[in-house]
C-alpha cells in the first residue's frame, strides 16, 4: 500500500496527534520515519484504502516495513523504531485488545476536548518538509 520509507499519518487539527509528530520528529534521528497529515491526499488516499472514515481521524496510522499498525498499535510500533529506551513504550502492544481498544477510542472520541483543535495551520521549515511524505503523491 505505501512502498516509501516508513510512514506515520496524523490527524494535522488534533493538538494530541501534532504533538506525537513532533515528538517522533524529534527523536527519530535516524530519519527512519516520513510523515503525512491525514488531511493530506496521501493521508486521505491510504485512510480510504484503509476503509477508513476521511473526515474523522480516530486513529494515527503507522507504516513500518510495508506493514500498516492502527490505535495503540501505531504507537507501539513507532516507539519501537526509536532509540535508546523508547522501545519499552511498546510493550503496550501485549495488552489485550478488551482493555487497550476501549482506552484508545475513548480517548480518540474526546481528543478535542481534551486537548485541543489546532486555529493555526502548522508551518514547518524546510527540514521538516523534507520529511513529509505526500510531496508529488497523485492519488489514483
Amino acid at each position: 500500500m505505501f512502498d516509501g520509507k516508513n510512514l506515520i499519518v496524523f490527524d494535522g487539527e488534533c493538538v494530541l496527534c501534532s504533538r506525537f509528530f513532533q515528538f517522533m520528529l524529534k527523536r527519530d534521528r535516524s530519519r527512519r520515519f516520513q510523515f503525512a497529515t491525514a488531511q493530506s491526499p496521501l493521508g486521505q488516499y491510504l485512510f480510504r484504502q484503509l476503509g477508513l472514515p476521511t473526515r474523522d481521524f480516530q486513529t494515527n496510522l503507522v507504516f513500518v516495513d510495508g506493514k500498516v499498525y492502527q490505535r495503540l498499535d501505531a504507537f507501539a510500533a513507532a516507539m519501537q523504531q526509536l532509540p535508546m529506551a523508547w522501545p519499552v513504550l511498546s510493550l503496550c502492544r501485549f495488552l489485550p485488545a478488551m482493555l487497550k481498544d476501549p482506552f484508545y477510542n475513548a480517548i480518540a472520541r474526546n481528543r478535542y476536548a481534551i486537548f485541543g483543535r489546532a486555529e493555526l495551520c502548522f508551518v514547518p521549515d524546510a527540514d521538516m518538509r523534507s520529511r513529509f511524505a505526500q510531496q508529488g503523491f497523485q492519488s489514483e
